[in-house]
Parts: C-alpha cells; sequence; structure tokens
C-alpha cells in the first residue's frame, strides 16, 4: 500500500542558510525542526531530507565533507528521538559545476528525481506526501512529484513562486497543519 513521508530541504528549513554550510560549527537548526519530525514520526510519517548540494558541484566542498556534516546532523537528531528515513542530496549545478558535476540532473530541484528516488526506496506514495521547503525550486519539486501539499517557509524568497504552495512564517505552522489533518477523516483531507 505505501507510506506517506514528510519531505524536507535541509538549508532553510532543517538549519539556517548562511552560504554553503559545510562545518558543524556553522549549523544553527531552525526553531521547531526537532518538534516538527517528533510529531511527524509520531502521525506515521516516514522523514525525508531532500537537498540540493550546489556547493558540491562549484567545488566548495566534497561529497566527503557532505557526508561527514549529515552523520553529524543524524546524531544531533537522534539525541532528539528522531531517525530519517532517507537522505538524499543532488550534487550538481548545470551552469557552475565543475568536472562531472556540471551538468542537468532529474535529482537537482526543480526536478522531482529525488522524492522519485525516494519514493521507490522506501515504498512512499507520493500523492499522500507533504514537502517543506524555502525556495520556489522546492515547491516545483514537490507539484512535479505529486506530492499532496508544499509548504514555502517564508523569508529565503523574495517574491511568490508559482504553483500550490502554503506558506507559512514557522515550523509550529506546518506542525498544527499535521495535527489537524490528522483529525479529518480520510476523504475529507485537503
Amino acid at each position: 500500500m505505501g507510506e506517506r513521508a514528510l519531505f524536507l530541504d535541509r538549508d532553510g528549513v532543517i538549519n539556517r542558510e548562511v552560504g554553503y554550510v559545510i562545518r558543524k560549527e556553522d549549523v544553527q537548526f531552525i526553531d521547531g525542526i526537532f518538534s516538527l519530525c517528533q510529531t511527524a514520526k509520531q502521525l506515521g510519517y516516514r522523514l525525508v531530507i531532500v537537498t540540493n548540494q550546489a556547493g558540491i558541484a562549484r567545488g566548495l566542498y566534497t561529497e566527503d565533507d557532505y557526508h561527514a556534516l549529515m552523520q553529524w546532523m543524524r546524531e544531533e537528531f537522534h539525541r532528539e528521538g528522531i531517525i530519517f528515513d532517507g537522505i538524499y542530496h543532488s550534487p550538481y549545478h548545470p551552469e557552475h559545476g565543475i568536472g562531472e558535476y556540471k551538468r542537468e540532473h532529474e535529482d537537482r530541484k526543480p526536478g522531482a528525481g529525488m522524492l522519485r528516488r525516494a519514493a521507490r526506496d522506501l515504498d512512499i506514495v507520493l500523492s499522500e506526501s507533504v514537502m517543506v521547503g524555502d525556495r520556489c525550486t522546492d515547491i516545483a519539486a514537490a507539484n512535479a512529484g505529486g506530492l499532496r501539499k508544499a509548504f514555502l517557509l517564508r523569508g529565503t524568497e523574495e517574491s511568490d513562486c508559482g504553483g500550490s504552495y502554503t506558506p507559512v512564517g514557522s515550523l509550529a505552522e506546518v506542525k498544527s497543519w499535521l495535527l489537524e489533518d490528522a483529525r479529518q477523516p480520510p476523504k475529507d483531507r485537503a
């Protein structure tokens, strides 16, 4: 039958976006991220990170650097009782990439490749799943992937995004929506 997932962008949703984050000393977790993840897990959502990592493409850090930071982040979440079901990244950039990373790729948001891979790998039903992002590319990926709901965390984009999404000022608003949605009979969910 498949399961639903809460897809999270990393920079700007899980941690504050302060340039290309690669050192744990630079990580500042967004208010409410642990509570949101705990609530989503309690409600039966799988937790999946989907993140563009153009810093790899640009040669600012390596894939090994990225994986080391993600291991540290997983440990920080584990301390809060949270385990991610999947973590996907796109190391490509079609214009600013160097070497093998200079190319377009279906995984790079606004493409839905990471969402589709997670759906295959983790038996996720995309049409029952939710995305939280802070950029229009996150919204475009969620819409292209056929996700049920997409939230745009305000503060990064200067103008509105196209497509279907709900703007929110905090992760607490997403948590409230998840809790309210869980109280609705399945046929009444929007």
